[in-house]
């Protein structure tokens, strides 16, 4: 997967354009195969040489290892060095690869449980390693002790299993290619395109017929220059218009396929498919360095998936295999959690639409405390209870100095940090540092002056990060001589009650426990014939009130007083069934 800032690049994509077989195999605008958009839940999975170290820092992506490997990465290097000695190449680990666990049946039968109606397999990633019988090079798995072609064995399972959509991961560069290596070569790509990738990708085309295909690895070219029309339409010849269909990462300027936000809270696009590629940690090959509390519980994973649809779109959750083609089984619990959770509530995802608001949200209110502000939160949240993304933190404290002090201050931060101090004077500082636009100057600080400091971080989406320090002017880091901890106060707007739709029924989700009864905000007076129900116990027709409030809005309050701990099958997210509620809007 891309490593840089990139969860959301689909949305710079701004012609809703899909994928249309014309007269003569040419991409059309507007159209794309019906069934992507309601299946909803897809695995991708990550698996190759990178499978074998599996070894990362714990917000790096360890599919990255070889970049790591050649580049600058010291931690990778001594533990490649620690491991396996002086000298080692990185294809080296082909002779580790055996996949002797592998077994594809097990996997589809698993993915299935899950509730997942499509996989998308690496048949390639960046390092050029494929996994299957290719005649474009011999690194590839059939020259591993493995000796597998695992995209066909994954293509056969699929078919015997009949409920499961087969697709594959395409990187269309490779940092490892004696034509062209990408991001280190600057002539060849050219011949690399033409010779090696196109016919390498009409291979799999051919061999497989996959019905999705992600590409990545394209971001530094234009997609012209990658030939991506002349790819995409031979996968739409050979598939099928209504079967085949392409996510968006062809290369710059690239006006095909479905968008990927990449470890988001989504994006707020209802009229083009979309689908949030993330892991059950905070990589997407299998990271042995990732603590528990990295993996998504099984309540994240519902609310978030939950989350997703509501907005519009769909998740394609990753897992990462070991080397020995075992899917670990903190990452196997997940899913069959999430597959116990569908079989309940699976009417209120599959085949449903957005309807025209997502949730009903509340103010969410936190506090922090920090020995410095230095943060790096990458694609996470400061506590689970935050969203992800569009949060802020004041954080204050408070210092004096014992003697007049000049000092450097860096501040960076990522999206904004307005850092103000205050004296009895009034502000006597007031400095923003941006995304790419840190603070880099000088202060002077008075002895005895107490100063104030509010620092205000502000977080809309993408990675997160703060930091701030001084130095001397002798370039020497020094401490402030702050009075406490640093106090933080965060903020968002939190999402409370989802929603999606299916015909005239909208269908409610509430991810707080269940109390005496629950309100849904901004709605619009029912049909009196409406019935409410929870899924897992819908013989109970639930009591509900329509109430017309001036100060806190319109809202419908549903009667919970009826049901016992045996009516309540679900966990995580409760849906409510207001069957025939979208007849009063009509």
């Amino acid at each position: 997967m891309k490593k840089v800032k990139m969860r959301k690049i689909g949305t710079v994509a701004v012609l809703l354009i899909a994928l249309l077989l014309g007269g003569n195999a040419k991409a059309q605008q507007n159209y794309f195969p019906q069934w992507f958009d309601s299946v909803k839940l897809g695995i991708m999975i990550h698996y190759g040489l990178y499978s074998v170290p599996s070894y990362s820092d714990r917000e790096q992506y360890a599919e990255w290892f070889y970049k790591g490997y050649v580049g600058e990465d010291t931690l990778r290097q001594n533990f490649v060095k620690r491991v396996y000695g002086e000298n080692f190449d990185y294809f080296d680990f082909t002779k580790y690869f055996t996949a002797e666990l592998f077994d594809a049946e097990q996997w589809i039968d698993l993915f299935e449980r899950a509730g997942a109606k499509y996989i998308v397999f690496s048949s390639k990633h960046h390092d050029g390693f494929c996994l299957w019988n290719t005649k474009t090079t011999e690194k590839n798995s059939m020259n591993s002790p493995a000796h597998r072609d695992f995209i066909k064995e994954l293509r056969d399972a699929c078919d015997k299993n009949g409920n499961v959509r087969f697709g594959l991961y395409y990187s269309l560069m490779e940092w490892h290619n004696p034509i062209f290596r990408w991001t280190f070569d600057t002539v060849g790509l050219d011949k690399y395109v033409d010779e090696y990738m196109v016919p390498q990708f009409k291979e799999l085309v051919d061999l497989y017929k996959p019905s999705l295909v992600f590409a990545d690895g394209d971001w530094d070219f234009n997609y012209k220059q990658l030939k991506s029309e002349e790819m995409v339409n031979y996968l739409i010849e050979k598939v099928g218009k209504d079967e085949a269909i392409v996510n968006n990462r062809w290369g710059n300027g690239n006006p095909y396929g479905f968008l990927t936000p990449e470890y988001s809270e989504g994006i707020n696009v209802k009229d083009r498919p979309w689908s949030e590629c993330r892991s059950l940690a905070r990589s997407f090959g299998l990271n042995r360095l990732s603590p528990i509390e990295d993996y998504l519980t099984a309540e994240d994973l519902v609310q978030h998936f939950v989350q997703l649809v509501s907005m519009g779109g769909g998740l394609m959750l990753n897992v990462g295999p070991a080397a020995d083609g075992r899917i670990p089984l903190l990452q196997q619990e997940r899913l069959l959690q999430l597959g116990e959770w569908l079989n309940i509530n699976g009417e209120a995802i599959y085949g449903t639409k957005a309807w025209e608001k997502s949730f009903n949200t509340k103010n969410m209110t936190d506090t922090l405390m920090a020995k410095q502000l230095d943060f790096n939160w990458v694609r996470n949240s400061p506590k689970r209870n935050i969203t992800e993304d569009n949060f802020q933190i004041v954080w204050k404290n408070s210092l004096v100095f014992d003697k007049d002090t000049t000092l450097f201050l860096q501040v960076a931060a990522d999206d904004e940090a307005n850092v103000q101090f205050i004296t009895k004077k009034g502000v006597v500082y007031n400095q923003t540092a941006k995304t790419n636009q840190p603070i880099n100057e000088t202060f002077s600080f008075k002895k005895g002056e107490v100063y104030e400091i509010v620092v205000r971080y502000i977080e809309t989406d993408l990675e997160a990060s703060l930091s701030f320090k001084a130095k001397d002017l002798n370039d020497k880091e020094v401490l402030l001589p702050v009075k406490t901890d640093w106090y933080g106060e965060v903020t968002c707007l939190q999402p409370t009650v989802y929603f999606t739709t299916k015909g005239d029924d909208l269908y409610a989700f509430e991810m707080n426990d269940l109390s005496k009864s629950l309100r849904i905000y901004d709605m619009v007076k029912p049909n009196k014939d409406m019935k409410i129900k929870l899924l897992g116990s819908e013989h109970i027709n639930l009591k509900w009130k329509y109430v017309d409030n001036k100060k806190d809005g319109n809202y419908i309050e549903i009667d919970l007083s009826d049901l016992s701990m045996a009516d309540v099958k679900s966990k995580y997210a409760y849906v409510f069934k207001l069957e025939g509620y979208l007849k009063a809007k009509k």
